[in-house]
């Protein structure tokens, strides 16, 4: 078990921005929402490149900050998303993402069934700090 992914312990990076400007300054973030559920499915990157390639192809592609290139979410497993609308904050310094999964749901993690979720399992507990998976 991933202690960061699966485990209770609140463990927030408050530096990623920080180090994602040391390595890609021309990026933005992109939080992305489930057309039919209106669940938010994750938080990505996106530079011109990456948002250039997602309206081609309607599906949506990010900026993999950590390997500094094009990122299809779920390319190898089939949990891609269509790309359905994008929308621009009022300030032009985020989007959202509006997709339709193409199968089931999208993070890389899997819950006790071996199913994949979406990346927004976990809650915190207001009293204790801790985290609670609400999809074990």
């Amino acid at each position: 078990m991933k202690e960061l992914e699966e485990g209770s312990k609140l463990q927030l990076d408050f530096s990623k921005i920080a180090k994602i400007a040391e390595k890609c300054r021309d990026v933005i973030p992109v939080a992305v929402q489930n057309i039919d559920t209106k669940e938010v499915i994750l938080v990505a990157y996106v530079n011109e490149k990456a948002l250039k390639a997602s309206i081609e192809s309607k599906i949506a592609i990010f900026w993999s900050t950590s390997r500094n290139e094009l990122w299809e979410k779920g390319k190898t497993s089939g949990e891609t998303f269509e790309l359905c609308d994008v929308y621009v904050n009022c300030e032009q310094n985020s989007l959202l993402y509006i997709v339709r999964p193409r199968r089931g749901d999208i993070c890389h993690t899997k819950n006790k069934d071996g199913q994949p979720r979406n990346c927004y399992y976990r809650k915190i507990n207001f009293s204790t700090w801790e985290l609670e998976n609400v999809n074990p």
